[in-house]
């Protein structure tokens, strides 16, 4: 490296200004989204005042927050011209790996609680909790609006993180799939692609059916896959592979644990079970997870775990795992068999 290429790297000074800074930038991300400005470019490039008009915004206010995303990425400008790039073209709701959900979820009951972080870091409470005066889930499942938000939010997030995920994997055997927690359903839909003789089940939070109800009538498989609601701590249906994708991670062990406890009480032994998480590294080295693990810390109970504690979880629930399938996702496939 020379010395000319070292002076331009930015100083620790500067970095962690830009760190500190973060919260802004996600607002404005966030004010993107909310005003449909990147779904509006999805026809092509417009100038600042009529990209403001179509979006009901104030055009020099606009023009200031797309003057400081562009340098990030989210939007190139040519004049008096604003196209979306890439980047920004997945905060269009248009998008195939849309996040434009997900902006609006994690601004709209993420962002004000996790001004508590402090508390947390001092006393161990979720700052969630304290920030709402309940657990984050309870509040979201009192509101039909936020628990759609929320179903749609974490298949953007999720449908665009497992690309290729399970491209190649084949379903243990089992006439019943039942995908605990399943939101919308998108995971069960994809594993159940191409297995016609096998039936499935989306079962998650009574307010979050009609959202899997409709993706089930759009997929075309309504004879086949049915959507109920209930409580996984309390008891869910029997099936003989189950699914818990991305569940986990939101709970404690303990609770955690009455999750598994509810599958093994359904289940007969020798019934599969597929955990799909982040596994965390060991040591310093950066992962996804890692990152994840501090929205859990800030908002639920739950933690993202290394693979020897999703090992002690499981057994301690009744299952013995039979292998992890590393994917070229951020995420793997934990497989468990019922053994009790």
């Amino acid at each position: 490296m020379t010395a000319e290429s070292t002076e331009m790297l930015p100083g620790p000074t500067t970095v962690m200004t830009q760190m500190l800074a973060g919260f802004q930038v996600s607002q404005a991300l966030y004010v993107i989204a909310k005003l449909d400005v990147a779904t509006v470019l999805d026809d092509g490039p417009l100038s600042h005042v009529e990209l403001a008009r179509r979006t009901g915004a104030h055009p020099p206010s606009l023009r200031r927050l797309i003057r400081t995303l562009a340098p990030l990425g989210v939007f190139r400008t040519e004049g008096e011209l604003v196209h979306t790039t890439e980047l920004g073209a997945v905060l269009s709701r248009r998008h195939p790996q849309s996040l434009h959900a997900v902006a609006h979820f994690w601004m709209e009951t993420h962002y004000r609680p996790f001004a508590e972080l402090l508390r947390t870091a001092r006393t161990g409470e979720t700052a969630a909790t304290y920030h709402l005066g309940e657990p984050f889930f309870n509040w979201i499942a009192a509101d039909p609006d936020r628990a759609a938000l929320l179903s749609r939010a974490m298949a953007e997030v999720t449908g665009a993180l497992r690309t290729g995920m399970f491209d190649g994997y084949q379903l243990p055997e089992g006439e019943v799939v039942a995908d605990i927690g399943g939101a919308d359903g998108s995971v069960l839909h994809t594993l159940l692609a191409g297995e016609s003789g096998r039936r499935g089940i989306v079962f998650d939070q009574p307010t979050v059916v009609p959202t899997a109800e409709k993706r089930i009538r759009e997929t075309g498989v309504a004879d086949r896959v049915v959507a109920l609601g209930g409580d996984f701590f309390a008891e869910v249906p029997r099936a003989d592979v189950y699914i818990l994708s991305y569940v986990l991670h939101d709970w404690d062990d303990a609770s955690a644990l009455r999750i598994l406890g509810s599958i093994a009480a359904a289940a007969k032994p020798g019934a599969r079970l597929l955990i799909l998480e982040g596994i965390v590294p060991e040591g310093d080295v950066a992962h996804m997870t890692k990152m994840i693990d501090l929205t859990m810390l800030g908002i639920t109970s739950g933690r993202e775990r290394t693979a020897v504690e999703y090992e002690s979880l499981l057994n301690a629930g009744g299952f013995t795992v039979d292998r992890t399938v590393p994917t070229p996702s951020p995420y793997s496939i934990i497989e468990a068999t019922l053994s009790r």
